[in-house]
């Protein structure tokens, strides 16, 4: 049988060490080493909380801020409305009051200067011994003709002539189809008076053209 040595290895030189501290010792440095990193990492997290809740507090006040400015444009909008709402009630009424006018114009004819026109076109030797008017009115249809030679119309004028010759008279009513809004016209000889002269009514229908459209356009309001 062999035996077997065994070699010990000694260190020469090293400086020699002793803990004398008792394991408590040991055991409160590293509980306080643990509660310094738990400290470290708890300000941490209260410093990050810290910065979310003033970010958010920021955001919060500048929603706000954006919020007051709003309601303050609001409230100077509905202030503006109030001002202006008498303006607006007015304009309203001038409207409605213009379109009123403009109804009741829609079938209105310068009488006074279409008889004018006429007397242009008369022989100097004819007179006007009466005149009748009959028109359209905006409430109701005026009646047309049922004869199929005969045009629309809006109004009727019936003119009583004075002319010393028969004759005279084809020539002159011919000319009066020249009128404005002229739709057609009917002559009838009616008496002879004891001066020797003649008596002509003559019956006038005009038509829309001859209307005297006041309000028409922005000139005439």
């Amino acid at each position: 049988m062999s035996k077997k040595h065994s070699a010990e290895v000694m260190s020469f030189g090293a400086e020699p060490r002793m803990d004398l501290l008792p394991p408590e010792i040991r055991l409160m440095k590293r509980d306080k080493a643990t509660r310094w990193r738990l400290g470290a990492l708890l300000v941490t997290v209260v410093l990050v909380v810290s910065a979310g809740i003033g970010a958010s507090t920021l955001q919060a006040t500048s929603t706000q801020a954006e919020l007051a400015a709003e309601r303050e444009r609001t409230a100077e909008l509905l202030a503006e409305q109030v001002q202006y709402a008498e303006v607006h009630k007015v304009q309203t009424a001038l409207d409605m009051t213009r379109a009123a006018r403009g109804f009741a114009a829609s079938t209105e004819f310068d009488w006074a200067a279409y008889v004018a026109d006429i007397q242009l076109l008369l022989p100097a030797d004819v007179g006007i011994a009466s005149v009748t008017l009959d028109g359209a009115n905006p409430f109701m249809a005026y009646e047309q003709p049922t004869t199929p030679l005969l045009n629309p119309r809006l109004a009727t004028i019936t003119i009583r002539f004075t002319s010393p010759a028969v004759s005279s008279l084809p020539p002159w009513l011919e000319v009066m189809s020249s009128l404005p809004g002229y739709a057609d016209s009917q002559a009838r000889l009616t008496s002879r008076t004891a001066e020797g002269t003649y008596s002509v009514d003559w019956v006038l229908h005009v038509n829309e053209e001859a209307l005297a459209q006041r309000f028409s356009t922005p000139e005439g309001e």
